[in-house]
């Protein structure tokens, strides 16, 4: 079975990053005066390999692995809850504004680099939690550890994750954390310690899960939690010989049953087993006098991710958080939600200190453009790389992010800036969506 462990040379550099310039005539002995003019380049060696040749934007990893998964496991992926709907405002909002480039501009000095809680990345935009990584794609969590630390990008674990979370510090010590908490002090307190004890220095806390979402498409799938190998889940399985072999036998081989290793600071129960399931109790009871707790046991960063209402955010900053992620959790939770970028201007004028951070439908350099040029300070991903993950290890998030990164680094020349702190709404304008 082939094996996608090497780095990949990314979908071509640009030209000002890539190009070699061809001085052999105008350093020839004889010729007099001025140089000559140099009429031609030399072609990059940053080629895109060969089985990511139809891997050109940030959808294409969707529609790939569309035939690479079985179908309830792309499904538990892509779905969003009920009508997809908020997935759909989420994504579409982006469509609502149009860009207004300013031209004839030395843009020459173009860098994405990005300043967050201190640390320098190399580009706005990192990996969001993902729940259940390494059973989409073999060590998942590692594979996405490994290669945000390659590309110099934040990367948030998942409390839902199959690895534990301290290998995954021991990939990246970069990574963060993101925990679904209790309205239970003891419970939240083990937790913390632990993740505290491993190093993490950021600590998440998702706010918009007092109760799972109505993900009706994974019932009708065949995909549950935890697994039951029905007649419908053996034949997907059986269909999707590359997925099954490379990614859940291959674990069980390696690592034996995967199990919920980071919702509490306990082990959880195995993935698949029939006899017990995680404890999920007292979601619902979560407020914000925990997030206070949180705050005095807590010396690292603080975010709190899921909210959409300015005065859930303006209560957070109260409670000491460093800052928040405006997020629909990917539409999975409640439907017909509010897009996160709809909220953003109102939320960033009043932002301070508060990081602002966005998730939820972002697919384009252009979209990553419009999220900060609206007070945003940073963008959250989550499906194109673990699908990249699936398709192909680390390189394949690799080249999911190289696209990201040079779709943001040329569209950056072409609206006429060389820093993203240039961005401001001046650069924008409400359209109205076009169907």
């Amino acid at each position: 079975m082939a094996t996608f462990d090497q780095p990949a040379s990314g979908p071509g550099a640009t030209e000002r990053d890539s190009a070699i310039v061809d001085q052999a005539d105008a350093e020839a002995p004889g010729i007099a005066g001025p140089k000559a003019l140099v009429t031609s380049l030399r072609r990059s060696d940053a080629v895109t390999p060969y089985r990511f040749r139809d891997l050109l934007a940030l959808d294409d990893f969707e529609r790939h692995a569309k035939r690479l998964l079985p179908h309830m496991i792309f499904q538990y992926v892509a779905g969003g809850a009920e009508t997809g709907a908020a997935f759909a405002h989420s994504r579409g909002a982006y469509a609502d504004y149009a860009l207004v480039p300013r031209l004839m501009r030395d843009t020459s000095g173009r860098d994405t680099a990005t300043e967050l809680f201190g640390h320098t990345y190399a580009a706005p935009f990192g990996v969001g939690p993902l729940g259940g990584a390494a059973f989409i794609a073999y060590r998942g969590d590692i594979v996405l550890a490994d290669a945000a630390r390659r590309m110099n990008l934040p990367m948030i674990l998942s409390a839902s994750s199959l690895i534990k979370l301290e290998d995954v510090f021991a990939q990246n010590p970069q990574a963060w954390f993101q925990g679904y908490l209790p309205g239970d002090q003891t419970r939240i307190d083990r937790l913390l310690d632990r993740v505290a004890a491993t190093g993490y220095r950021t600590f998440v806390v998702t706010a918009d899960t007092p109760t799972l979402g109505n993900r009706e498409h994974n019932t009708r799938s065949g995909f549950s939690m935890p697994i039951k190998v029905t007649p419908k889940v053996a034949w997907q399985s059986a269909t999707h010989p590359r997925w099954l072999l490379g990614t859940v036998a291959r674990t069980f081989l390696k690592h034996g049953a995967p199990h919920f290793e980071n919702t509490e600071a306990e082990r959880g129960p195995p993935m698949m087993s029939q006899g017990a399931v995680r404890n999920t109790l007292a979601r619902d009871q979560l407020s914000w006098k925990n997030l206070e707790a949180i705050r005095k046991r807590w010396s690292g960063n603080l975010v709190v991710k899921g909210l959409l209402a300015p005065e859930d955010v303006e209560i957070a900053r109260g409670c000491g958080a460093d800052g928040v992620i405006l997020s629909t959790h990917g539409g999975r939770q409640l439907d017909h939600a509010i897009a996160p970028l709809d909220v953003l201007p109102e939320i960033a004028a009043r932002k301070g200190n508060l990081k602002i951070i966005v998730d939820s439908g972002i697919r384009r350099g252009t979209d990553v453009m419009k999220a900060l040029a609206l007070g945003a300070d940073f963008v959250l991903l989550g499906r194109p790389f673990i699908f990249g993950a699936a398709l192909g290890g680390v390189a394949g998030v690799e080249h999911a992010m190289r696209i990201l990164k040079e779709e943001l680094n040329r569209d950056m020349a072409l609206i006429g800036i060389n820093r993203l702190s240039e961005l401001n709404p001046d650069f924008l304008r409400r359209v109205p969506r076009r169907s």
